[in-house]
């Protein structure tokens, strides 16, 4: 089946059109998209909000045919005024306990979970079904406290720019933290600990910018702050 036309593009991928009610995702790099369709399928089997997805095909290794969703993403609703920061920020939160409570499709270690590691207002399509996921290409299993912490520092990275969301960032930032609460690994890492793991992370990001990369040490101090000021500890 031949693509159709060109629906969007992000960092690293092209989004098109494919037949009926599907999607066709390409990554521009040598991503394999194969994992991907795994652990949205473990997801799916387990009632989280997740597109639907055709099995992975061997000779294209970077493209992932999908469920075409309806709808738009957080971000184009909050730079709208559909929705505010605050429940934003709420609502990440939510999306990602609902996703800690899915059991481990691996599990290496007792605690861990399916992390989604880039879990923001531009990977939540907000359908008529409800919020939906998207964008599983850093999935890994670990720790959930890392999936909060790379949320935030993301919020974060926005909230410390010149971008137009700057301050609605920030706002969501807190909310993000009050409603997750106090985290910790099974192993009793703090979440300082875990921010700086996902700094880390960040910084290695081959599509992240040197502006954004300079702006890192700004934004987890932010983090940090806003953590220690609404999380009870």
């Amino acid at each position: 089946m031949r693509t159709g036309e060109l629906l969007g593009t992000g960092r690293s991928a092209d989004v098109y059109a494919y037949g009926e009610g599907w999607v066709l995702r390409r990554y521009r790099v040598g991503l394999d998209a194969g994992p991907e369709a795994v652990v949205m399928g473990h997801l799916r089997e387990h009632g989280y909000p997740v597109p639907r997805v055709r099995p992975p095909r061997p000779e294209v290794p970077r493209e992932l045919v999908m469920e075409r969703l309806s709808g738009p993403t957080m971000l184009e609703t909050l730079a709208r005024g559909g929705t505010t920061p605050e429940a934003a920020g709420a609502q990440l939160a939510g999306l990602l306990r609902r996703l800690h409570a899915v059991p481990a499709r691996v599990g290496a270690r007792p605690g861990d979970r399916v992390l989604h590691l880039d879990l923001h207002p531009d990977n939540v399509m907000l359908t008529p079904g409800g919020p939906v996921v998207i964008d599983w290409s850093n999935t890994e299993e670990g720790a959930p406290g890392l999936d909060l912490a790379m949320s935030a520092l993301i919020l974060a990275q926005v909230a410390v720019s010149d971008a137009p969301l700057a301050d609605g960032a920030g706002a969501g930032l807190v909310a993000l933290l009050r409603a997750a609460g106090p985290v910790a690994d099974d192993a009793g890492e703090p979440f300082e600990d875990l921010l700086l793991d996902v700094r880390e992370r960040r910084a290695a990001n081959p599509t992240l910018s040197d502006v954004e990369r300079e702006q890192l040490d700004e934004a987890v101090t932010l983090v940090r702050h806003r953590y220690d000021a609404v999380v009870p500890g």
